[in-house]
């Protein structure tokens, strides 16, 4: 009497191999004249400084879980100016407040929890999100599924998110109940027609759909199309708007608020595009991109963007980079007082008017496949460091420096 039996010895890579760690930091700082928070005109002064830790996990061969955490910081002259009667001697919009609200901090984290079948061709991905601030709350939540064909040569992926958020309204300390001021200016009296908003939520609901295609030895393209649907309180509270069919008045040189910015409660948006990547050589590879945008607001864009990635050694990388973008301005988009208070809807924030950008950008790389460097009980395997300008046509100049670290485990 005899058996025998036979072991499945055979190795299984696993997703990922073990624990890295992201440490990433960016530094964020614009100036420009065109404050939507003081009705078109006024500073954009702001900075930013955001940190955030990313932590990837192999639960087993198949999955892994990513946790997404972090903090940003700013500092907002044109925000601080939702109450420009807190400081200073003369009220002005091209000023700062030195009140509360020119700062907030921001606090956010995302868990993405992702599996993959064991041929690696399917994988799948549930993520959530939670973020708060001063006057605003998002939760989220969302998936999305990948199927790769024609050996690993093509790949299909869809993905769905929803955002369910929470304004606490806050409004230009003049159209807040019980404002009284002996110090306003003007023909009459300073009586705005000014009602709050009924309805403080925001929703957003997101499907997106891409392809990839390894198209030869040296050209590997993508094409990706999103249908964004949002509804519930699009406007910002504290934006103010200037008519031009109503008196002014003013404290010092600061003109208050005929009304805040009103814009429909619902908003279609549609970006379609494309990548395609060519290896030149072992030193060179070119990245282009490009997105056409629409939304139901009346606005048309266009996004070019080309990174040319070129390798110094085997350890470093650099990142030249340029992008140009273009928009039409949004059918309710008024500078200040052209908007009529017969109006239904009308914003004098320059973000949704007509204008082009130029970015310019580089970037270096080091990487390190052996991780030779340690830090604990990790091995350092990136450091990639990044700056770029940011010019456009309406004013507003921005910089942004950014800072990313990769260690694995041992």
């Amino acid at each position: 009497m005899g058996w025998s039996q036979q072991d499945n010895t055979g190795y299984k890579r696993r997703v990922l191999e073990t624990s890295e760690v992201d440490l990433l930091f960016s530094y964020y700082n614009q100036d420009g004249k065109h404050a939507a928070v003081t009705g078109g005109e006024g500073t954009e002064d702001l900075t930013d400084a955001t940190s955030s830790i990313v932590l990837r996990m192999p639960l087993n061969e198949d999955d892994v879980l990513t946790v997404d955490v972090g903090l940003s910081a700013y500092t907002s002259a044109s925000s601080s100016n939702v109450n420009p009667l807190d400081g200073g001697l003369n009220v002005t919009p091209f000023d700062a407040s030195s009140g509360e609200s020119r700062k907030d901090v921001l606090a956010y984290i995302k868990p993405t929890y992702q599996h993959s079948s064991e041929d690696r061709n399917t994988l799948w991905s549930a993520n959530a999100y939670l973020s708060s601030e001063y006057d605003y709350f998002s939760i989220g939540f969302g998936g999305n599924y990948t199927q790769l064909f024609n050996e690993k040569n093509t790949e299909l992926s869809l993905g769905g998110t929803v955002f369910l958020d929470k304004w606490n309204a806050v409004y230009p300390i003049e159209l807040r109940p019980g404002f009284f001021d002996d110090r306003i200016t003007g023909n009459g009296v300073y009586m705005p027609n000014f009602t709050e908003f009924d309805k403080e939520n925001r929703n957003s609901y997101s499907l997106s759909l891409s392809f990839s295609q390894i198209l030869g030895k040296r050209v590997q393209g993508a094409l990706f199309v999103d249908l964004v649907s949002q509804n519930g309180l699009l406007s910002t509270p504290f934006q103010r708007v200037y008519f031009g069919d109503t008196e002014d008045f003013f404290i010092d040189d600061f003109q208050l608020a005929d009304d805040v910015e009103r814009l429909p409660d619902s908003r279609l948006k549609v970006p379609f595009g494309g990548r395609l990547n060519y290896y030149v050589n072992d030193f060179l590879v070119l990245r282009s991109y490009y997105r056409l945008y629409w939304d139901d607001w009346g606005i048309t864009s266009h996004t070019a963007n080309l990174e040319l990635p070129f390798k110094l050694t085997d350890k470093f990388t650099l990142y030249p980079a340029y992008r140009y973008y273009t928009q039409t301005a949004a059918d309710y988009f008024h500078p200040k007082e052209t908007a009529l208070s017969t109006y239904e809807f009308y914003t004098s924030d320059y973000d949704l008017s007509k204008y082009d950008a130029h970015q310019y950008g580089v970037g270096i790389q080091y990487k390190d496949i052996f991780t030779s460097a340690k830090v604990l009980n990790f091995g350092l395997k990136t450091i990639d460091l990044r700056f770029s300008q940011y010019d456009r046509s309406d004013g507003l100049n921005a910089f942004i420096l950014t800072l990313g670290t990769t260690f694995v485990g041992n």
